[in-house]
């Protein structure tokens, strides 16, 4: 308990330091999705977060993968007590909180926002939002209900259905549109769901129809609240107070035969894969988002922890699925395999993994590695020497020593060597 507030004060203190130096990242869409209320389903629930406005970074849409819930921020407030409610809320759901519970905490600071979304205990939505509530009966019976002007709002454990929030930013150009397509976003949500889509699909085609029809594009990103998997940093601007990508934008172009791609602006100077000749197939980013969170029957989860140094997620995921591809689940064969990327570079700022730090699940096709970071910036692990580190420190000594004699030589050589041919 004491190490989970301690890494809540930590998602505090960032979170402020961020909303100190940058324009508050504010979701305007905000929406969950539940189709499978028992959490079997790797694709079961999924949520996802996009705005009109700048800076929507990843506070934006927060993960748990160990609990398997997500919680989606925005409002109208400042950005201070909306960091608070974040945090209040993810205090909450950490020790052991409904989502309701949870996600009442922003009531308690005016103008803000937070949905929560779980694998199992359904969802929720609370302070001050517009949203649809969307629930799906067993016999295929879709109710889609408004609820305004704030509150509570809540997807009952156990519920087919989904809650999408979706207000016009200021400076939008197709402000006023927000009213009508919440209402038919979430009427198109409650058929596919019913039409036996999964959530993650779902997801994805809410946003592109938000992003199309609203305007509210920016990422943002989803993430799958059974798998653990994200977009991460997708869709995210690179520098602050810019917009992101837009959601409804080509992503990248890829080859149907053999799954080369090339990702946008560079895309646009290839039109046929440059291995077999084959017409690339362009992919939007409402697309890419769905590819990036759908875990399919042959697909391995990866997850890492320990570290959010840039690049060691995406390496780790690509070292790892060719090492069980080879190997099949073995913690040993995938611990040689990433201390061998790290010997070669390909992994900095880590230490060496041990089995013990490779979590294998192979009955769910899934990988969790845990890193230690390296102390003092170093980016690579010291070497594993047939000698001490004592006799390399006496040893450079000896040579700064000598170093330093040869210095003193080449200063004063020659009023050394008049003083030893007076001493003559």
């Amino acid at each position: 308990m004491k190490s989970n507030m301690n890494r809540l004060i930590k998602v505090f203190i960032f979170l402020v330091t961020i909303s100190l130096v940058i324009g508050t990242a504010t979701a305007t869409c905000n929406v969950v999705v539940i189709t499978d209320p028992t959490g079997t389903d790797p694709n079961g629930a999924a949520a996802g977060s996009m705005s009109w406005a700048a800076n929507m970074f990843q506070s934006t849409f927060i993960l748990s993968k160990e609990k398997h819930f997500g919680v989606l921020s925005g409002g109208e407030g400042q950005s201070t007590p909306r960091l608070q409610a974040i945090v209040g809320t993810l205090t909450k759901l950490e020790n052991g909180a409904s989502p309701s519970e949870a996600a009442s905490t922003a009531s308690s600071y005016s103008g803000i926002r937070v949905m929560v979304g779980t694998a199992t205990q359904g969802a929720a939505v609370g302070g001050d939002f517009n949203v649809y509530l969307v629930t799906v009966s067993n016999n295929g019976t879709i109710t889609v209900t408004p609820y305004a002007n704030g509150g509570l709002a809540v997807l009952p454990a156990g519920t087919k259905g989904a809650i999408i929030h979706l207000r016009n930013s200021e400076g939008n150009p197709q402000a006023g549109t927000a009213d009508t397509v919440r209402r038919e976003t979430a009427v198109n949500i409650g058929k596919m769901i019913r039409d036996g889509y999964n959530a993650t699909y779902i997801v994805g085609k809410a946003m592109e129809e938000v992003a199309i029809d609203s305007g509210e594009k920016h990422g943002g990103g989803g993430i799958n609240l059974v798998s653990g998997v994200t977009t991460g940093d997708m869709f995210t601007p690179e520098n602050l107070n810019e917009t992101g990508y837009s959601m409804d934008a080509a992503f990248y172009k890829v080859c149907p035969t053999d799954g080369w791609r090339v990702s946008y602006p560079e895309a646009d100077n290839y039109q046929t894969c440059p291995n077999d000749g084959t017409t690339l197939k362009t992919v939007y980013a409402y697309d890419a988002l769905i590819d990036a969170i759908t875990v399919s029957n042959n697909s391995l989860s990866v997850s890492t922890y320990g570290t959010d140094a840039a690049g060691i997620s995406e390496t780790t995921e690509e070292i790892v699925t060719a090492s069980v591809k080879k190997h099949g689940y073995s913690a040993d064969e995938i611990s040689k395999d990433i201390n061998s990327a790290i010997d070669n570079g390909l992994l900095v700022g880590v230490n060496y993994v041990e089995p013990k730090d490779i979590n294998v699940k192979a009955s769910s096709k899934a990988v969790g590695v845990y890193y230690k970071q390296l102390a003092d910036h170093r980016t690579s692990p010291t070497w594993n020497l047939p000698v001490s580190s004592s006799f390399l420190n006496i040893v450079g000594n000896i040579q700064t020593a000598i170093g330093l004699i040869l210095v003193l030589l080449v200063l004063f050589r020659s009023t050394l060597i008049k003083s030893f041919l007076k001493k003559r």
